[in-house]
């Protein structure tokens, strides 16, 4: 378990939504500092927040955000994209940038930082997934998020050794401008983040931020012929 008090945070895509309440909440647990990136710069007036930009499908970005935050111990990975990309009708290229951008873009985060970890004591990694991660129906965007977590478990493993604690998260709709236009139940952003930063605290490895993905998991077992978007209405 990592405490959030006096420790230095990452919160990739930290300028909106859930990534702007996460800031709101590491803060709040007594966070030293927070990065809080964005794919272009943006202000934010509090001492204790550092903006940067990111781009996460680009390596030479990362690696210059790594330069320059080599004092962190939480690495939020919550920055991604939501394309209309049905996996055989829509345009290939947008099915590609959401896979680059929600698989590889996490994932070249922890390489890089990965040693700042280790070097800072072991920390911790929280990569944000989705309960679209277990239903189908939602294009490459679902299909990214379940090669995420697979990534996120692989990680666990080898990210054990350094002691670093690895939590994945899975929520359903939270109310962000990313899913403004679906009309199903949704979440707020600061309760998703208080929910994570708690399990955080408390050493867990996932996260199910609510009850619709809670239902879902537990279906896991189930007839894969029922885990469908319709699961989450």
């Amino acid at each position: 378990m990592v405490a959030v008090a006096d420790k230095v945070v990452l919160v990739t895509g930290g300028r909106r939504g859930l990534g702007a309440a996460l800031v709101d909440e590491v803060l709040a647990r007594g966070a030293r500092k927070v990065y809080s990136t964005a794919r272009s710069a943006y202000h934010d007036g509090r001492p204790e927040v550092v903006t940067a930009e990111l781009e996460v499908a680009s390596a030479a970005s990362v690696a210059a955000l790594a330069e320059a935050a080599a004092d962190v111990d939480i690495v939020f990975n919550n920055a991604g994209t939501l394309l209309p990309a049905p996996l055989l009708t829509g345009d290939l290229d947008d099915a590609t940038r959401t896979f680059d951008v929600n698989v590889f873009g996490p994932l070249r985060v922890a390489r890089a930082f990965a040693p700042i970890l280790a070097a800072n004591g072991g920390g911790a990694l929280v990569n944000m997934h989705s309960v679209l991660s277990w239903l189908a129906g939602s294009g490459a965007y679902g299909a990214s998020k379940a090669a995420a977590w697979s990534v996120t478990n692989s990680l666990r493993l080898e990210l054990a050794g350094q002691n670093t604690q690895v939590v994945g998260v899975h929520a359903g709709f939270i109310d962000t401008e990313m899913v403004s236009a679906i009309d199903l139940p949704k979440v707020t952003p600061a309760e998703v983040a208080a929910r994570i930063a708690d399990g955080l605290e408390a050493g867990v490895t996932e996260v199910l931020a609510d009850d619709v993905t809670v239902a879902a998991k537990a279906a896991l077992s189930g007839p894969v012929e029922r885990l469908t978007l319709s699961f989450a209405r």
